[in-house]
């Protein structure tokens, strides 16, 4: 069944924000067969409603289109309707390029439509595999990128000219926003919008959608638990259960092999072979992921965090930080902690995390 996109559910009596001189702000989402649904319909909604969360119901207009202007079918098989031909498309202020199976292989003629429009945008914006298309167009050379975590190898390989970067969930990098995986397209649809109506409008939409506003742009992809595999034995899982709700505990070796009830040796054998990673390697990336999300969402003092998280010290916190982000934890949180009034109000919300 095809289906249009773009209208709001948000409703009308949602509060005002300070605008910052945007109205109607232009936005062409680009369709074709095999596209990704998801990254269509999650920036979609976040613009869609950012309009009538600052008070303007026209601030962005959104336009859907493909090549001839017909149907098209997702890659879950949804089938989408759009407003019009992308061969008659009027450029865009905003050019905004999804994922999904029908980038492999490109369709030539959508990517030199891509590559028409884009000199007159003034941000091009991609979401997942949607990077592949861009760098099809010529309008990845010399930049710093990101895609889905699973295609990075591959976007790097083909386009040796582009800097990709698999780490975080969106990377600005002039008029170009590249995203992540899937719902990460939100979280960079939520960025441009507190850019473009103000903090409070992102705010809103974000609480509407039940996302965290906002995942800094470089916060990683996955937690540690989705980057490393899952125990396939019940001991093991629970081990791992055990360190990501008890960093700040004895996560020694010995300790996590009593309570495998395995020997130390065996212990760290089995962990590796069934987790992808040593112990310690695990400890050390849940403790960083932990401080990490602390020193985003809380006013804990640095001491604080360190203990919560496992450190013990803020000197050893400071150095673990150093080593695998080369930032300490006071300029890692302000760059990347949200306003007081923002994280007090996420603090409400609840996350999710890209695919």
């Amino acid at each position: 069944m095809a289906g249009k996109v773009g209208k709001s559910s948000l409703p009308p009596s949602a509060p005002a924000a300070r605008v910052k001189g945007m109205a109607n702000h232009d936005v062409l989402v680009v369709l074709f067969d095999g596209v990704q649904s998801l990254d269509v319909t999650g920036p979609t909604e976040v613009f869609a409603g950012a309009g009538p969360a600052a008070g303007i119901p026209e601030a962005y207009r959104i336009r859907t289109a493909s090549l001839g202007g017909g149907p098209v079918r997702t890659s879950s098989g949804l089938g989408l309707l759009p407003d019009e031909d992308l061969r008659l498309s009027a450029p865009p202020r905003t050019l905004l390029v999804p994922g999904g199976t029908g980038t492999f292989p490109a369709d030539p003629e959508l990517v030199r439509r891509i590559a028409e429009l884009a000199p007159t945008a003034e941000r091009i914006v991609s979401v997942c595999t949607g990077a592949f298309l861009l760098a099809e167009a010529g309008l990845l050379a010399g930049r710093r990128v990101v895609t889905h975590w699973a295609y990075c190898d591959s976007l790097a390989r083909r386009f040796p000219e582009t800097t990709v970067d698999p780490e975080p969930i969106f990377v600005r990098d002039g008029a170009v926003a590249t995203s992540a995986g899937v719902t990460a397209g939100i979280d960079l649809a939520l960025a441009l919008v507190e850019e473009d109506l103000g903090r409070n409008a992102a705010l809103e939409v974000a609480r509407h959608l039940v996302v965290f506003l906002r995942r800094p742009g470089n916060q990683a992809q996955f937690s540690t638990q989705l980057a490393a595999q899952l125990a396939e034995r019940r001991p093991l899982r629970e081990v791992q259960s055990w360190i990501t709700e008890h960093p700040g505990a004895d996560l020694s070796v010995e300790s996590l092999a009593h309570r495998a009830s395995l020997s130390p040796r065996q212990f760290a054998r089995a962990f590796r072979a069934e987790v992808g990673v040593t112990p310690g390697r695990y400890v050390d990336s849940t403790r960083l992921e932990t401080a990490r999300r602390l020193l985003e969402d809380t006013s804990d003092g640095i001491e604080e965090v360190a203990r919560a998280s496992g450190y013990g010290t803020p000197e050893a916190m400071r150095r673990a930080f150093l080593r695998a982000l080369s930032v300490p934890p006071a300029e890692y949180r302000r760059r990347f902690r949200p306003s007081t009034a923002t994280a007090t109000a996420t603090a409400t919300t609840t996350g999710t995390r890209s695919s």
